[in-house]
């Protein structure tokens, strides 16, 4: 089966709108939306970030800021999986909060 120049671009067209329509439905998902984080100085002194939210969503960086950029890029990633926006959509705490103790 032959595909002509025509249909090519049709369909690369098409492709490419949803790609955006993708895209435009994921920044209105995580419009003021606040994910949790949890975030580690090691013994390296690297910070180490994970979002608890999604199963091996890990990420670290030299400084604070470099950490959580770095974890929001990660974040992104994981929403592009329809499972993880609807994880998402269902997250609603009414608080977190995070207790170090000793044993």
């Amino acid at each position: 089966m032959k595909i002509t120049e025509d249909r090519f671009i049709e369909v690369s067209l098409r492709c490419a709108n949803m790609e955006n329509m993708r895209k435009k439905n994921l920044k209105k998902l995580l419009k003021d939306r606040k994910l949790p984080v949890l975030l580690e100085k090691d013994e390296d002194g690297y910070y180490i970030v994970e979002c608890p939210l999604f199963s091996g969503c890990y990420s670290q960086g030299r400084t604070m800021d470099e950490a959580l950029r770095n974890i929001k890029e990660v974040i992104e990633l994981y929403l592009e999986e329809k499972d993880n926006q609807e994880r998402v959509e269902l997250y609603t705490p009414q608080e977190v909060s995070l207790h170090a103790i000793s044993i």
